[in-house]
């Protein structure tokens, strides 16, 4: 195929934090732990104790879900603009935990069913974040997914996303017997996700002449290796939680340093104290959601209905965390939110010549469509991230 549309130029200082901690956070860390340790032949992945995954969520899995509550819950005009994930699904989800826990006197079905229903979202949630991370870093590389290469892509992540499902069911069934057919079919399958993503990403050299955004290379590679990981040993799912939040953190960490900037326009020593409030913030929401109110619900819980609901209600709690998380993603990163998209790549100087181009001028969106600019200033988004 020929080469039919010009290199671009990338954009000064293109990433979100810096390159080297990009590369870690978006997948470069996880490869450097799984690979090895998948090469090693080792069943059991998990190798930590219950303690130090207790600091491990709370220190990295449980901020990212602040984070992105401190981008929905910023202001009032935030909250009504999005009154379903901010309003709506909290009540929604508040509501069927009451009936659950007080159900969980005569049987654990509720329960069972929002934990399924979570751990169902979870695979949408972790290969829509990795396209978004794709698009997000070949934006920042200077480049773009056409129609053919971002169809050839998110194939092959939509085909890992039925992997997920199959592995939950055929991991979490008492007879798995039931899905193994399927789930063996959908392994095999994982090797033809390969081969389309990796056709997109050649397409996507062949047309542009560049190679592959390395940084969007490893959030593609590193989703392989952690399906990989979880198919080796199914508890394994806590680590690639910690690398999924990882991958994540980077990005509301660069809008609040930019917000920072943009409202606070003095000294780096105050921006610096801001960001040292922020993390202790988020850390402290962590420890008081992730740690101490689960323990209270139990003992209120366990004392009004017995020792059963109460133990439901900390696996009720994070389970409402992780749905309520997956609607904040559907807004805050979208396009059409002209805030976050000014925020989070305002960092980035515009391509060399594109400011004096005018309206006519198409600019990539990270989801690989090419978007007309509509004013001087318009900026990206994260698309799926």
């Amino acid at each position: 195929m020929s080469r039919t549309s010009p290199r671009q130029t990338p954009p000064l200082h293109a990433s979100i934090l810096s390159p080297v901690v990009d590369y870690l956070c978006v997948g470069g860390l996880s490869l450097l732990i799984f690979v090895p340790l998948l090469l090693s032949g080792r069943t059991d992945l998990v190798i930590v104790g219950a303690g130090a995954q207790a600091l491990f969520a709370t220190a990295i899995n449980m901020p990212h879900f602040m984070a992105s509550y401190r981008l929905v819950y910023r202001s009032r005009e935030m909250i009504l603009r999005h009154k379903w994930a901010s309003i709506y699904v909290p009540a929604i989800l508040l509501a069927y935990a009451a009936l659950a826990i007080w159900e969980a006197q005569y049987s654990p079905t509720l329960v069972i069913v929002l934990v399924t229903v979570a751990s169902a979202y979870l695979a949408w949630h972790y290969t829509g974040q990795v396209w978004g991370m794709m698009a997000s870093y070949a934006y920042l590389a200077g480049t773009s997914f056409d129609k053919r290469e971002r169809f050839l892509v998110r194939t092959s992540l939509r085909i890992l996303l039925v992997w997920h499902v199959t592995w939950l069911l055929y991991t979490q069934l008492r007879d798995p017997s039931m899905v193994r057919p399927a789930y063996l079919v959908v392994s095999a399958g994982t090797l033809v996700a390969f081969v389309l993503g990796a056709t997109g990403l050649v397409k996507l050299y062949r047309r542009t002449g560049q190679a592959p955004p390395p940084r969007a290379l490893v959030a593609w590679i590193a989703l392989f290796v952690w399906y990989a990981v979880m198919a080796r040993d199914p508890k394994a799912i806590f680590w690639i939680q910690i690398a999924h939040a990882l991958q994540y953190l980077a990005f509301p960490i660069r809008v609040e340093i930019n917000r920072t900037a943009a409202v606070r326009a003095r000294s780096a020593m105050r921006a610096g104290i801001h960001m040292a409030v922020y993390a202790v913030c988020l850390i402290g929401a962590s420890i008081l959601i992730g740690q101490i109110v689960p323990g209270r619900a139990m003992d209120i819980i366990g004392n009004i209905y017995g020792e059963e609901p109460g133990k439901a209600a900390p696996i009720l709690l994070l389970m409402m965390v992780n749905i309520h998380h997956f609607f904040t993603d559907g807004v805050i990163w979208k396009i059409s939110n002209p805030e976050v998209r000014k925020d989070l790549f305002a960092h980035v100087p515009r391509p060399a010549g594109e400011k004096d181009k005018g309206a006519a001028k198409p600019v990539a969106a990270p989801d690989g469509r090419p978007r007309p600019e509509r004013k001087r200033g318009a900026t990206l988004t994260a698309g799926d991230a």
